[in-house]
């Protein structure tokens, strides 16, 4: 049989990066726009006396194909071969519906750029998209160049991958004698490690943000699920774990959730009245406990039934049940690709935009004047600092050498490092269980590419052939899981 043909047909509707330019043509589409919802409103603390309440609102946002202005105020299309010539780089601009309101009334409504952002070349927003062999060479671009990298200052730079552990998944480990879970629970901008233990006394820990070690029975209570019986059912209704009835007797002087969460504040050093207390307390709770589930108050009992099933697993796996989880197993991993690192870029300098826009805002208020909001958006400040973090490969959170130089030495050298994939680990550690090669890395990771020396099994490379799954979205799932029979807890 001819092979050949398989192999043909694949790349008929296949291209080698498919998933680098699916996941940015989706952070364009619908990332963007996901972090303006999350910072939708803005709030001076400093208005005119004689206005009540003054809200900038923020609504859609979109991106242009890619255009350079001359020096004559002249706008005009740019290709990448122009880019990489005159050393500029191949960006797009980026435009966002802007209102301010006075009173609840709608002052001024305008669309502003508020800066470009760097267009990646074979994706939905770049001039050479959907374009035949005879029009690229054309454009004097190669027909058989796969895209999938940016052009910053004429430079051409890659988006490194970064391989990481699942969100939102409890994972189970033996940690010397005893056993610990970790959840890293990711919502926005929030990304909160928690952490379940048991300690010799027997009773159960749960450590996340500011809250470091404190009873989960006291945890689940604060949260508004009280009763002993309620608790043990939403462990299991099944079977009943001892275990469970120790720590419950252990608390049961603790009536109500406000005695709850009262115990709570004190245990963490919060000193102030009980009022304050009480506010703080609730607003840790919704904000830092397990966001992915909601942060708003409505959401504490979904979290109460949430806590008490990670326990149910916790203990099952302390008592032998279950087997410990594997985090080296690629069921455990998640891959953050183009799209997503640079919606985590986009995400900090957003909200470093709209408080410089507060910040101009309330300093001329200070003048006695009242501006017009359309003058006072810089568009330059998050412009700049995109393009810092990609000239540098600096990115948030304090990570290095996400964006690279692209190696252009030959075609696979540059196909693989379009395909790379590193991991957060450090290079300097042992970590034998990390850098080893998993059964799991078959068919998905090249077993051979990687560096000789401390970097070896850290940095990887996908195979070939390899495409990645997006994030499917949890209301469709939702809605057809519904469907199957799930009921919501009431």
């Amino acid at each position: 049989m001819d092979r050949s043909i398989l192999v043909k047909k694949y790349f008929e509707g296949q291209k080698f990066l498919e998933s680098s330019i699916q996941s940015f043509n989706n952070f364009i589409e619908k990332g963007m726009q996901e972090v303006v919802d999350e910072n939708k409103e803005a709030e001076p603390t400093i208005i005119p006396h004689n206005i009540e309440k003054f809200v900038i609102k923020f609504g859609k946002i979109w991106v242009e194909k890619p255009e350079i202005t001359e020096a004559d105020g002249a706008k005009r299309n740019i290709y990448p071969t122009e880019a990489r010539l005159r050393k500029i780089s191949y960006s797009a601009p980026i435009m966002l519906e802007v209102s301010a309101h006075v009173n609840d009334v709608q002052r001024e409504s305008f669309v502003a750029q508020i800066g470009r952002i760097p267009i990646m070349l074979k994706s939905k927003y770049c001039h050479l998209n959907g374009l035949s062999r005879e029009d690229l060479i054309k454009y004097s671009e190669d027909p058989d160049d796969p895209g999938g990298y940016f052009i910053i200052n004429g430079t051409e730079k890659v988006l490194i991958n970064v391989e990481d552990l699942a969100p939102n998944n409890l994972t189970v480990e033996k940690d010397g004698h005893d056993f610990v879970g970790k959840v890293f629970s990711e919502q926005g901008s929030y990304k909160i490690p928690h952490t379940l233990e048991k300690k010799k006394d027997g009773l159960f820990y749960l450590t996340f943000t500011r809250v470091k070690k404190i009873p989960l029975v006291v945890v689940v209570k604060a949260l508004g699920l009280l009763k002993d019986e309620d608790i043990i059912k939403a462990v299991s209704d099944k079977e009943q774990y001892d275990e469970v009835l120790v720590n419950l007797y252990e608390f049961v002087d603790i009536k109500t959730q406000e005695d709850a969460q009262d115990w709570v504040a004190k245990k963490i050093g919060i000193t102030q009245s009980k009022d304050i207390r009480l506010d703080r307390m609730k607003e840790i709770l919704n904000k830092y406990l397990l966001p992915n589930l909601g942060t708003s108050e409505e959401d504490q009992l979904y979290k109460a039934y949430n806590i008490c099933k990670l326990l149910k697993r916790y203990i099952d796996i302390a008592n032998g049940k279950k087997s410990t989880d594997d985090k080296d197993h690629y069921m455990n991993k998640r891959l953050k690709l183009a799209g997503d690192l640079l919606m985590d870029l986009f995400r900090v300098n957003f909200k470093v935009l709209v408080g410089d826009l507060l910040y101009n805002f309330q300093r001329i208020i200070k003048r006695g004047k009242f501006p017009l909001i359309k003058v006072i958006i810089r568009e330059k400040l998050l412009t700049s600092r995109i393009y810092s973090s990609m000239a540098t490969g600096l990115w948030v959170g304090g990570r290095k050498g996400i964006s690279q130089r692209m190696q252009r030495l030959n075609f696979l050298e540059s196909m693989s490092h379009l395909q790379r994939v590193v991991s957060p680990l450090s290079a300097s550690q042992e970590n034998f269980d990390a850098r080893a090669l998993h059964s799991t890395h078959l068919g998905r990771l090249c077993p051979v590419e990687t560096p000789e020396g401390t970097n070896i099994g850290l940095r990887k490379n996908l195979a070939l052939l390899c495409t990645i799954s997006h994030d499917t979205d949890e209301k469709e799932v939702l809605e057809v899981v519904k469907k199957l029979g799930l009921e919501t807890v009431k």
